[in-house]
């Protein structure tokens, strides 16, 4: 987008440099993850900003005109007008296309002064074009987010008289992008794109001439531009460049009553009339010779029409390019072509590289070849796309050697250092080359020899064999399948794990060529010493015990056997045991390697294990629950000598047998832990469910005569924790006569407790209500009433 364009022009610190190598690339992407943060806090200042001004999207435009019909005993003239307008589209908030353009058709008077003949609505021609940037830019990469459109208005000026003095079209439109680098306050004003059609055209019915291409979109800092700006011209008439002064018109304040006025977004042609001021450049760095900075300075060509130099500041440049046609050396047509020139910094698109074994100043690729005449070039350059051409060439001995494929081989007869050049699409605009040393070195070997006891695991003693041509070994470098390295020339090296082991040895002489050798040792010795650490020795049964194996080397591949003294055996490395009975047990290891070689060790009287109690209790009753809280303890542990008592973690006791309340309902926790005199202990622990309990008892009948004495009809029981009650009453017809969601609240013989007197007989009764634990209960039965 313009923005993009326009804040890379305050990046001084990239230089305006020539990115040309993969170091200056790396050098770029370092500085934009520098900058990237500001960068994002200015664009979306600049979005912020822009919604209030939406007209802002000219970049550019121009006219040019055919003559349909000249009638010369009537004098008069009718012209087709083209005029083509250029829109920044990356700003979706942007203004559009006007799908209709007011222009006016003025008189060029003697005095300079201007009259309105006509003023024309012209409908926009769709569709509305695209303009790609990069086909102004074959070889470069141009930034992204990059969107121009052409719009075109076609129009006729009708039969118009001949007239001794000139026709002046114009279309006055605000605003330009307020980004622009080289003129003042460009985003308050708008631009005038006019033709001057002279008498002499008018007669001769003239055709205008008509540029060949519009200018490039984005064109690249510090790369040189050649833009052919030239024009073409059906009766071959001559023509005059010349940069120019862009025009302004319009502005960003409203309408007057509905008619839009001359600082309006879009002027009123028959109120609004030429001439038009031209834009403020910046002085002194831009004027109307000099729109762009660059060395050599931009110019224009006043016959070719072309615009060449080279651009050294970024930003977005308003340029002004008139042309004058003359016939017979009298002056046909005037028009001008305003235009906005968007310098970045542009990304090569190719790239030569190729597989090295090192790069100087980033375009220089160092291939070293040890002992090896013959060498394959692997040409890794980029884009591929844009890539037509390739050519290697060497000087060897004295004769010039070329290769045209992608990749190339190339043989060097004698040791030494050899020079070359790749080149991509030679003689093109999109070429890119690399410059190529060889290095021929003399060969050299790797080898090595090892001694060890196969049988007893020590150290394998390495000996280096290693050869070069160079008569120098400068490093080696061992690795000992991954279980070590060394860098000394012959290393002694201990294996912690057996195996099939793959010994490697890289060797480096001191032109730092390579050379390595790979051998295997088949190392399956047994441990020197075997050594066991176990997790105890001594504890009360059951007694588990865990037996570390440190022993090295071992693995699976070996036959182990362990005997830990009770009749048991395993054959894992590192086994578990639990010992379940009492006394003294000796252990034993013995290992034998998978080449055969033996060994064993003893460990006499090594684990020592005491009998444990064996704890267990009795309760009664079996079940408790809120009415029965109470219950009687007994100890029945065996090899027991005392015991402790836990009730819920709070209450102790050390009584055999003990009698315990427990204080609420729900899981009651009870541990018991037997101890023997040998100092070992057990531990129970058992769960007591004590469930909470509610009753309730329903009488049969009840005297309400107001004696105190059986007045009403209600339950007795335990209401603690009892949920959802509902009591309700009924007459043999199905009518419910009271209500109640109280246990404590009874029936007192009135309809709803509060109405007039029921009479004595026999009523239903139905009572529902849910347990602590949500059990649903339902009661029905009789209520009968006596006065």
């Amino acid at each position: 987008m313009w923005l993009q364009v326009s804040q890379l022009a305050a990046f001084p610190e990239l230089g305006g440099k020539l990115i040309t190598n993969e170091r200056d690339i790396t050098l770029m992407q370092v500085y934009f993850q520098m900058r990237i943060f500001s960068l994002l806090i200015i664009t979306t200042t600049w979005f912020i900003s822009i919604g209030a001004i939406e007209a802002k999207h000219i970049i550019g435009g121009d006219m040019f005109y055919k003559c349909i019909r000249v009638d010369t005993v009537a004098k008069r003239v009718n012209f087709r007008v083209t005029l083509k307008m250029y829109r920044d589209c990356s700003n979706l908030q942007g203004a559009p296309y006007d799908e209709s353009a007011q222009i006016g058709i003025y008189e060029k008077l003697p005095n300079g002064n201007y009259r309105i003949v006509r003023e024309l609505t012209v409908n926009l021609t769709k569709p509305i074009k695209s303009i790609d940037p990069a086909t102004s830019n074959p070889c470069l990469i141009v930034p992204p987010s990059v969107c121009v459109q052409e719009g075109i208005y076609e129009f006729s000026t009708g039969d118009l008289p001949i007239i001794l003095n000139s026709y002046y079209i114009a279309y006055q439109r605000c605003c330009r992008n307020e980004t622009i680098t080289n003129i003042n306050l460009p985003g308050d004003s708008g631009a005038a794109f006019t033709i001057e059609i002279t008498s002499e055209a008018q007669r001769n019915c003239n055709n205008s001439p008509q540029f060949k291409n519009f200018p490039p979109v984005v064109i690249c800092v510090n790369y040189p531009l050649n833009f052919d700006h030239s024009i073409t011209d059906t009766e071959g008439d001559s023509v005059v460049y010349e940069f120019c002064a862009p025009l302004t018109a319009g502005g960003q304040d409203g309408t007057d009553n509905g008619r839009f006025t001359c600082n309006g977004v879009t002027p009123s042609p028959s109120a609004c009339l030429p001439p038009f001021a031209p834009v403020n450049f910046k002085s002194p760095l831009y004027s109307v010779g000099t729109p762009l900075a660059g060395n050599p300075i931009v110019t224009i060509d006043p016959i070719t029409g072309l615009i060449s130099g080279k651009p050294t500041l970024q930003g977005q440049f308003v340029v002004g390019v008139c042309i004058r046609e003359y016939r017979n050396g009298i002056l046909l047509t005037e028009t001008r072509r305003d235009f906005q020139f968007n310098v970045a910094f542009c990304e090569p698109k190719v790239f030569a590289k190729l597989q090295s074994d090192s790069v100087i100043n980033g375009s220089r690729f160092v291939v070293n070849s040890c002992g090896n005449s013959t060498i394959d070039f692997t040409n890794l350059s980029t884009d591929e796309n844009f890539i037509t051409s390739y050519n290697w060439k060497f000087n060897i001995q004295g004769v010039d050697q070329i290769i045209n494929t992608k990749n190339a081989r190339f043989t060097f007869p004698v040791l030494g250092t050899y020079t070359g050049k790749m080149i991509l699409n030679e003689g093109t605009p999109c070429s890119d080359s690399a410059d190529i040393s060889v290095n021929i070195f003399p060969g050299l070997n790797a080898d090595f020899d090892f001694t060890y006891d196969t049988c007893i695991a020590g150290p394998v003693v390495f000996k280096d064999k290693s050869i070069s041509g160079s008569g120098t070994l400068t490093n080696w470098n061992w690795n000992f399948s991954n279980d070590g390295n060394s860098i000394v020339q012959d290393p002694n090296f201990v294996f912690n794990t057996p195996g099939n082991k793959q010994i490697n040895l890289q060797i480096t002489d001191i032109n730092k060529c390579k050379a390595d050798t790979t051998r295997s040792i088949l190392y399956y010795p047994v441990p020197p010493l075997l050594i066991v650490d176990p997790s105890a020795i001594d504890g009360c049964t059951p007694l588990k015990v865990c037996f570390n194996n440190l022993s090295i080397p071992i693995d699976t591949t070996y036959k182990i056997v362990w005997n830990f003294g009770d009749g048991n055996t395993s054959n894992k490395i590192s086994p578990c045991h639990t010992y379940t009975t009492e006394g003294l047990f000796s252990v034993k290891l013995e290992l034998t390697s998978p080449i055969g070689c033996y060994t064993f060790r003893d460990y006499p009287a090594w684990i020592s294990t005491r009998q444990s109690p064996d704890a267990d209790f009795t309760f009664t009753p079996d079940q408790l629950n809120s009415l029965q809280r109470t219950a009687r303890f007994l100890d029945l542990s065996s090899y027991a000598h005392s015991r402790e008592w836990s009730f819920n973690d709070r209450d102790k006791s050390l009584f055999v047998a003990i009698d315990h309340t427990f204080r609420d309902t729900g899981l009651q926790k009870v541990m018991l832990v037997a101890i023997s005199n040998n100092g070992c202990r057990d531990t129970l622990i058992k769960f007591i469910d004590l469930e909470p309990k509610v009753t309730l008892f329903m009488p049969n009948a009840f005297t309400p005569n107001g004696d105190s004495s059986n007045d009403s009809f209600s339950g007795v029981g335990v209401f603690e924790g009892m949920k959802d009650f509902e009591l309700t009453i009924w007459d043999r017809w199905g009518m419910q006569l009271f209500n109640s969601s109280d246990p404590l609240t009874g029936w007192n013989g009135s309809l709803e407790n509060n109405g007039p007197d029921l009479p004595n007989g026999v009523y239903v009764y139905l009572v529902k209500y849910k347990t602590p634990r949500d059990k649903v209960v339902e009661i029905k039965g009789f209520a009968t009433l006596i006065r």
